[in-house]
């Protein structure tokens, strides 16, 4: 077994297999971004190394930051967790390169399966059912026409290398076809550095179920059972359940022989997922996803299984110690992912501060997170800032537990989406198992939706001042404080008590104009009667309407010009936020005076992007 394990991610996943690593008597290194200073996988890290900036791709995605840091450190291997550089097989291969071992699946094998129609290739060759499309990229929107003539409207078009619904847009007739093509090679490229797209016939009412499999190096395949991810909304899943409540017992067992089937065929080792679309009865390969899956908790809970100790322990050389037919499934398990969103605003991420953060306990509860109560939830990353895993004996006895534990979820300061589960698990589709992956988006009211974070919500709230509970001072309180240094890269703690003096400042806070209790960020923002020019900050001429950010985020497009007449509607730029895509469209029509932002600026929340006369 390995001495020390670098984890190349963040948040909740990277401390989910910092666990698994400290549980096998493994030395734990983390990397963070400026943004993840205090974040909780870097509290729980042996030790700790700084990679870039906020932005992504200056510093998670920076392969050769992240090799140093694993050099510097002395680590052994590398773990990915799941998204960023997970699937990435490049920077697979240049760990593989390095001293360094992968933990994860080879960069062959994660070419042979993570590119989508090298997948579709190589499963139909080991006789896995496919879902009729092509087997390789097309490149312009006359080829996508051709193929939805063949097959027919609704199709698909979907990045190589996407996973979790990014890259992946559905075409419901010719006149979307350009667009939408755009739209998924964009989102392939911003995401997983591949604008490869192909297109497939787009099932209409499928249930999404995936395999788990574990492989070893000396050719010992096992699948896990199958989960069920059929509750998703803009092809997000939000709630996944181990086993499928739509499955028979013959279905069951054709779905994991054929993932045991396709990976075995690719020469595949370490864990990954196989993922299928049943629809009346038959089930069709989807995808491969080369890495461990959010949803890997459900499995854990109902196989006993430690999935992540086992990525560890097939990448130290050991084998797998148990036969398919020793793999058991008790009880049955629902895991919850409680994003910082919005549910009545079409799930728009939040931010903010965590004022209270109280999660539930209790017999067949588990909880995954990195956070802890005073934690800021900013917009740079993912919108998951937790999971809830429920388990019992049987469905329906999961479903009262967790009933009790969202109830018990104590969440205020940050918008969340347990108001959605709480609905959710009164809802009859989703209680009767009958729900498909349209339910969500084109069935359930939105209105029911509202009112349950009406009903539920925390909203936001402010932590009182000090002494505002009408308390005295304390003149010989002790004051301690913990400080955050760096030196040469790395991260060091340093507390620093002192007895019967004020407040120590918040040293980040020092020569930014001023002193601050807490971190976080401002930004000065010209209002449409202010024009500035300081150096540096945006200028507003005239006294025309605005179009503002909603949300902080980086500009993917930009599609208005100035002096071009727009309408009530139109979109003027695309926003991503936490890993989505979001209109940004103009309340009003008018005429473009201004364009402040261009494609790739970061803006925050208020910050002007068009100006309209």
């Amino acid at each position: 077994m390995f001495n020390k394990v670098l984890v190349a991610n963040r948040g909740e996943i990277a401390l989910r297999v910092m666990r698994a690593c400290r549980d096998l008597g493994v030395r734990t290194v983390a990397v963070y971004s400026d943004a993840d200073k205090h974040a909780g996988h870097v509290r729980f890290a042996d030790e700790a190394y700084n990679v870039g900036p906020a932005r992504a791709a200056d510093s998670y995605l920076d392969h050769e930051a992240i090799i140093e840091a694993a050099r510097k450190a002395g680590a052994e291997a590398v773990h990915p967790g799941y998204g960023f550089l997970a699937e990435n097989a490049t920077f697979a291969r240049k760990v593989e390169e390095t001293e360094l071992t992968w933990i994860g699946p080879s960069a062959d094998a994660m070419e042979r399966l993570g590119e989508k129609t090298k997948a579709r290739a190589l499963m139909q060759e080991a006789d896995v059912p496919v879902v009729p499309g092509t087997t390789e990229p097309v490149e312009s929107a006359e080829e996508v026409k051709e193929i939805a003539a063949e097959y027919g409207y609704p199709v698909a078009i979907k990045a190589e290398g996407g996973g979790g619904g990014r890259g992946l847009k559905v075409v419901e007739s010719a006149e979307e076809v350009e667009s939408q093509l755009e739209t998924a090679q964009r989102e392939g490229e911003a995401y997983f550095d591949n604008s490869s797209v192909y297109v497939e016939k787009y099932l209409e009412s499928p249930r999404h179920i995936e395999v788990q499999i574990l492989a070893d190096e000396r050719g010992n395949v096992r699948h896990l059972g199958e989960r069920d991810c059929s509750l998703q909304r803009r092809h997000q899943k939000v709630i996944e359940e181990a086993p499928s409540p739509a499955l028979d017992d013959d279905l069951r067992e054709r779905i994991g022989e054929a993932a045991r089937r396709g990976v075995s065929a690719a020469d595949y080792t370490n864990a990954g997922t196989v993922e299928f679309l049943v629809e009346d009865g038959e089930f069709y390969f989807m995808e491969v996803n080369t890495r461990i899956q959010v949803e890997h908790t459900v499995t854990e809970e109902i196989t006993g299984i430690d999935v992540v100790k086992w990525q560890l322990r097939v990448a130290a050389g050991e084998e797998l110690d148990f036969a398919q037919e020793n793999v058991a499934f008790d009880g049955h398990a629902i895991e919850y992912r409680i994003n910082a969103e919005n549910a009545a605003a079409e799930f728009a991420p939040a931010t903010g501060t965590l004022e209270t953060y109280d999660p539930p306990g209790g017999i067949g509860v588990r909880i995954d997170d990195a956070v802890r109560q005073g934690d800021e939830i900013g917009g740079d990353y993912d919108s998951m800032i937790a999971k809830l895993i429920v388990s019992a004996s049987d469905r329906t006895e999961c479903l009262a537990r967790s009933e009790r534990a969202l109830s018990e979820f104590e969440i205020e300061g940050v918008e969340t989406i347990v108001p959605f589960h709480r609905l959710m698990i009164t809802d009859e589709a989703f209680r009767s198992g009958e729900h498909t992956t349209k339910y969500l988006d084109e069935e359930l009211d939105p209105r029911r939706i509202e009112r349950a974070v009406e009903k539920w919500g925390s909203g936001d709230t402010a932590a009182a001042p000090d002494g505002a509970d009408g308390s005295e001072g304390d003149e010989d309180h002790v004051t301690e404080r913990e400080f955050t240094v760096e030196v040469n890269g790395k991260r060091f703690e340093v507390n620093l008590e002192e007895r019967g003096a004020p407040p120590i400042p918040d040293l980040d806070a020092v020569g930014n104009g001023g002193v601050s209790g807490g971190t976080g960020s401002a930004s000065t923002r010209s209002r449409p009667d202010e024009a500035t020019d300081d150096g540096g900050e945006v200028v507003v001429e005239g006294d025309g309407e605005t179009v503002t950010a909603e949300m902080q985020g980086t500009i993917l497009s930009v599609d208005v010009e100035e002096g071009e007449e727009v309408a009530a509607g139109d979109v003027v730029c695309v926003l991503e936020a936490m890993k989505m895509e979001n209109d940004v469209v103009a309340e009003r029509g008018g005429t473009v005076t201004q364009v402040l932002v261009g494609e790739g600026d970061s803006v925050d929340m208020d910050d002007v992007l068009v100006v309209l006369e």
